[in-house]
């Protein structure tokens, strides 16, 4: 079985999310590839990286056929972001307003300009983000949260879900016993995605806390003014009554 191949070829994946992927892909076959990519969408931490060029090498060594490997990770994509899809449609836009409303240096106007960027941008973000790790997952549930016309989500989803799908079941099924480069390489690319992501985090964040603390310094000093101010009119005051 695969297994058996993977140990004649000298690749058998030693256990973690590998061995999981080649247990569901020995029981069900191209389905089992679907299922671990439905499930990666669901629980971003489980690497497409890793899953996909799997079934290209599973594919490559006749388990499964090509187009089977392609049609069903696809297939697992669009299943997997219809669920965050579903989520994000019944969390709803007034659950998240009353969140962000309790959050410390998040402003609903935030909210507000990433609803109407979302709004003219929504298919390219959907599009690309299903490119981009952690978001390829994540980007279902905005879409959901604004209630993105469902043709348009399916659209997108697929034809961003295939793209990055064709790539690395390529990749893998080109590579052959080496199909775990892929990982290696990907794995660079989602650590610098990562690093970015926290970045511009902490850029948002320091803003946020300066002008905070400006705006804080400013009312302070006007709270500070007030007293003096008064006392000032209440003396030209008593003086137009003396004089």
């Amino acid at each position: 079985m695969i297994e058996m191949m993977y140990a004649a070829s000298g690749s058998e994946p030693a256990g973690g999310v590998a061995g999981w992927a080649t247990g569901l892909m020995e029981e069900l076959g191209a389905p089992g590839a679907g299922l671990a990519i439905a499930l990666e969408n669901l629980f971003p931490p489980l690497p497409s990286e890793v899953i996909l060029p799997l079934a290209g090498f599973t594919a490559a060594q006749g388990r499964m056929s090509l187009a089977a490997a392609l049609v069903w990770t696809t297939l697992g994509s669009v299943a997997g972001a219809l669920a965050l899809y579903g989520i994000g449609a019944l969390i709803g836009r007034d659950r998240i307003r009353a969140l962000v409303a309790r959050l410390p240096l998040v402003k609903l106007a935030d909210l507000d300009r990433t609803e109407a960027w979302f709004a003219r941008h929504g298919g390219k973000a959907v599009f690309f983000g299903r490119m981009i790790p952690i978001f390829r997952s994540l980007i279902s549930v905005p879409a959901g949260v604004e209630r993105m016309r469902m043709a348009a989500f399916l659209l997108y989803t697929t034809l961003g879900s295939l793209l990055w799908n064709t790539t690395f079941v390529l990749a893998g099924y080109g590579l052959g016993d080496n199909w775990r480069t892929v990982e290696e390489y990907v794995g660079v690319y989602s650590k610098a995605v990562v690093a970015l992501v926290a970045l511009v985090a902490l850029v948002f964040l320091a803003v946020r806390i300066v002008k905070s603390r400006k705006a804080a310094g400013e009312q302070r000093f006007v709270q500070e003014r007030r007293p003096g101010a008064h006392r000032a009119e209440t003396r030209e005051f008593e003086r137009d009554r003396i004089f």
